[in-house]
């Protein structure tokens, strides 16, 4: 299955879950909870307000050499939203890309995420844990803080 086709399913069209693709064409399901979509509507506020001449994104559907993953929270820039505001799933990942930590996900799981967007073509890879704690990451290792969005929080109130 691709993300096309999973785009175009009656039977997923409504699902209350995020889903993505793996590398295989399989459907992956996660539930979320409230404090997900707080931390994501925050975020993206966020985002709106530093910067401009682009857009934050929810749930940003990027096209990875594993599959469709999906960025809970994402930044393009105009130029980048040219290329990919048509497209089911972003050929070009957005600059920033934000993933909010679930209880189930695994460090070895976010790692690889970070890992598929930056091959996607982002710039920073920024998670937020269940209590709001954001961490900032380049594709050569973790940063103090975001050189994209210097005065991005390091924390987000939930």
């Amino acid at each position: 299955m691709n993300w096309q086709e999973v785009c175009e399913h009656p039977s997923l069209r409504d699902l209350p879950f995020k889903i993505e693709l793996d590398e295989y064409g399989r459907v992956i399901m996660c539930p979320v909870k409230v404090y997900h979509s707080l931390l994501q509507v925050r975020i993206a506020v966020l985002l709106e307000r530093l910067l401009q001449k682009g857009a934050a994104l929810s749930e940003c559907a990027i096209s990875t050499s594993k599959g469709t993953k999906v960025a809970d929270v994402a930044w393009a820039s105009s130029e980048v939203l040219r290329i990919i505001k048509t497209e089911a799933e972003a050929s070009v990942a957005p600059e920033i890309c934000v993933e909010i930590i679930s209880a189930s996900n695994t460090a070895r799981e976010m790692a690889e995420k970070r890992q598929l967007y930056f091959e996607a073509g982002a710039q920073e890879v920024w998670m937020c844990d269940e209590k709001g704690a954001m961490s900032f990451f380049n594709a050569d290792y973790p940063l103090l803080h975001s050189v994209l969005v210097p005065q991005f929080p390091e924390k987000i109130d939930v």
